[in-house]
Formats: structure tokens, sequence, C-alpha cells
């Protein structure tokens, strides 16, 4: 098989966590995540929350970084005070994977957001966030599904060019762009659904949760430019 692209994951860190006899706090990862990178032809490596410091030193060893799915964004983070829709924060986390976005940034490592992910990345970049949109969740816990259609000349529109249905779960979404990003797909109700960094950058967000799917052709182009 070749030697396969190590992708790293950034994961939850939650307390409470149950399984046998125990309850504890533990790092914890919808196997989807670790599924989608590995269906797609690369090793998939876990990178629960860290000193922040240490995010160039982990990002150096990866030939590509995912940042997964999880709770709202801090609006601490993009000036903005909070909503009284807004969920807890999760500080270690945010801390740590603005940290990761910023280290692959810099270090030209290719980059996947995904659903929380894309916020961060639009975050990091200096943009804003809508705090609460209704549509976008079919039931506590239950996924739904949308269709999202691409922007011509895109990279997101290489990679799928006709519109589709897409697993979605988030009530926050994009507001002000990120500094260089471009919005490379929309929901039907006008949502960003994908935001990207111009060529020769692999840079992505996506606002819906592809590890809930069968479509591999995202992340199956993330694997390709870590090769």
């Amino acid at each position: 098989m070749g030697s396969r692209p190590l992708i790293g994951v950034s994961t939850y860190l939650e307390s409470g966590a149950r399984w046998g006899v125990w309850e504890l706090e533990a790092v914890l990862l919808p196997a989807g995540y670790p599924r989608l990178v590995q269906r797609s032809g690369g090793l998939a490596a876990l990178l629960p929350p860290d000193d922040p410091s240490l995010a160039a030193s982990a990002v150096a060893r990866l030939d590509a970084l995912v940042v997964a799915g999880g709770p709202d964004v801090d609006p601490v983070h993009y000036g903005a005070e909070r909503s009284p829709r807004t969920g807890p924060p999760a500080a270690r986390r945010d801390a740590w994977e603005l940290a990761l976005i910023r280290a692959a940034l810099d270090a030209g490592t290719p980059l996947l957001g995904i659903c929380r992910g894309m916020q961060l990345l639009n975050v990091a970049l200096g943009g804003t966030l809508v705090q609460h949109i209704e549509g976008h969740v079919k039931d506590a816990g239950v996924f739904g599904r949308h269709d999202v259609t691409p922007v011509p000349g895109t990279r997101y529109a290489e990679i799928a060019p006709e519109s589709c249905a897409v697993p979605t779960y988030h009530h926050q979404a994009v507001d002000r762009l990120g500094q260089g990003l471009t919005v490379s797909a929309y929901a039907a109700d006008g949502t960003v659904e994908a935001v990207e960094l111009p060529r020769p950058d692999w840079v992505l967000g996506v606002q819906w949760h592809p590890e809930m799917g069968e479509d591999l052709r995202v992340v199956e182009s993330l694997v390709r430019a870590a090769s």
C-alpha cells in the first residue's frame, strides 16, 4: 500500500466520560473522523488539547491537519458578546485548535476544517460568526441533510462540481469572512457552507460533516495534497 500520509485530527476533551466501570476525563473523537481519513488513504493521528506553544512542533510532524467539529467557538475570540444561544466555552480546545490552525497556515501544511473547524479557521483569520441560525439542525443529536452548491472556479468546485446533499448539524455560521478567505459553497438559504484560501495553499473549510456520509472526495483531495 506504500507509505500513507499522516493526518492529524483534533479531538474533544470531556469530563465525566463513561465506559465499563470508569467515569473519567477523556479524550474523545467520533470514530467517523479517523475512519474517513483511513478510507481516503491517510493514517489518522489524534491531537488532544495541549499547550498551544507546542502546536508548531505537532504540525511539523504531520502531512496534513483536520480540525474536527465540536462545541461553539467562544465569541471572545472574535470580539463579540456571548449570545444566550451560544454553548458553554471550551477554552483549552479553542486555544489549542487556534494554535494548530495558525501553525498549519504558517507552515503551508494542508488543512481541512470541519464544521467548528471551519468556523475556527474563519476566526483565526480575523473573521466573525453568526451565533445562531435556524434550519441546520434536524433534532438534538440527529444529523440532517441539505444541498450545498459550489462556487465555480474554486478548489471545492473542482473537487465536487455539482450540487449535492451533505450531512449537517450546526447552529452557528460564518458572518464576516476572515482575511484572504473565499466562499466556495453556499446552502440554499445563503449560509456559507465552504471557504478556502487561494492556491497554492490547500486550505479548505466545510460547514457540514463529511465523516457522517459516504462522499470521500474532499478528504481524498486533502490526502493527495498531503502526499
